[in-house]
């Protein structure tokens, strides 16, 4: 894609047409290929390796991967009543030997790293029967682990043998492309999203039951089908709106449906015929959100930068006001220029801060309070409503 930039680059300069169509020459046709348009929004039939290699290199933000477990059963499962536990015994959960699972895990993950951007991420779904293996694979590859995140089972499936503990949680791991690539984190949103704590990277949500289980005939059409709660994290902490995001192992299209929610594009991979009638009727059910519930709390880095006299300059706080600390054991007042007085102490709202205290920072925004709209709020309150008062 960055030949294709450079491309556009040099027809676009003021340099002659003869010169321009010269250096067009000498670039090398492998290093021009022509813009491939990504089957946003389509499921692509057939098996997940073969239809990867279809899409252009770099083309996507985000993989997310929910591959075969291997999950090696033998024989059925019961209750202790006799009844039959509905378990995964399909044939794309079968691989004859751990040598065969870790060539199909290589295979695929080669590819996802060829279509992810140098900026994209990696997201890949297991259980112990097979995450280990497939975290070193990726490992081997290139890629660099951020996180594992433990996704416990709010209301796991229990184990009826008795034989072992219950198994009440499944492994995400998320990777990035390198060890000093870039990627995409959206932390406030995730601390938003958590009740303004970090979010930890141990999750707790309910398997998929209920309605959001899709069945057919009074029988679930997929046995693994994860919640939209768990895809519906993942995507806002790390992807924006209108980003490409690729299910090599679609199911019956959860990773569509939430992307569709949020605004991002999808593309899947899915072999299964049924699987794909089933995920395309889902999708086109999905309501995406409206435009304004889709913005989340910038990075601190992405937001707008506003100085404290911003405010007072524009009216939104007055010369004169008076602030003080949550607690009330300081008390300043709000100068024309955008400082602070006390007695005989002035300056920035972050430096009074840090000299009042005694300390060798402080972070005015917070430190800060004042009477508005009949309630005491931080200045960085004031700031919010500010900066949605302007925006575009």
């Amino acid at each position: 894609m960055g030949q294709v930039l450079l491309k556009e680059r040099i027809r676009s300069t003021p340099a002659s047409a003869k010169l321009t169509r010269r250096i067009a020459r000498e670039l090398p046709e492998a290093l021009v290929p022509q813009r491939v348009d990504l089957p946003l929004g389509h499921i692509l039939e057939g098996d997940c390796i073969e239809a990867m290699r279809r899409l252009p290199t770099a083309s996507v933000d985000m993989v997310f991967a929910d591959p075969p477990y291997n999950l090696q059963l033998g024989g059925d499962l019961a209750r202790p009543d006799g009844s039959h536990v509905d378990a995964v015994t399909n044939d794309w959960d079968k691989f004859d030997s751990f040598a065969a699972y870790d060539a199909f895990t290589r295979a695929w993950l080669t590819e996802a790293r060829r279509v992810l951007k140098p900026n994209g991420s990696l997201w890949v779904i297991g259980s112990y029967h097979n995450i280990f293996r497939v975290g070193a694979i990726l490992q081997d590859l290139g890629f660099w682990i951020l996180n594992d995140i433990v996704w416990r089972k709010a209301n796991p499936m229990p184990n009826f043998k008795g034989t072992r503990f219950t198994n009440a949680h499944e492994t995400l791991i998320w990777a990035s492309m390198g060890e000093k690539a870039k990627y995409t984190f959206n932390y406030n949103a995730m601390k938003t999203l958590n009740d303004e704590l970090q979010m930890r990277s141990d999750w707790v949500l309910p398997i998929c039951n209920g309605a959001e289980r899709l069945k057919k005939g009074g029988t679930k059409v997929h046995p693994t089908q994860k919640p939209e709660a768990l895809l519906y994290r993942v995507m806002l902490a790390t992807t924006n709106t209108g980003d490409v995001v690729l299910d090599p192992f679609f199911g019956t299209g959860t990773t569509g449906a939430v992307a569709k929610r949020l605004g991002r594009n999808w593309i899947g991979c899915e072999q299964q015929a049924d699987y794909r009638e089933a995920a395309m009727e889902r999708i086109e059910m999905a309501l995406p959100l409206d435009e304004s519930a889709l913005k989340t709390m910038q990075s601190k880095r992405a937001a707008p930068k506003v100085a404290f006299g911003t405010l007072v300059e524009t009216g939104w706080i007055a010369p004169g006001t008076m602030v003080q600390d949550k607690k009330g054991r300081y008390r300043a007042v709000v100068r024309a220029d955008g400082s602070l007085q006390v007695d005989d102490l002035n300056g920035s709202i972050h430096g009074v801060g840090a000299k009042l205290q005694g300390a060798p920072s402080c972070n005015g925004w917070t430190f800060w309070h004042l009477q508005h709209e009949g309630e005491v709020k931080p200045l960085d309150a004031v700031r919010q409503l500010y900066l949605l008062a302007t925006e575009d």
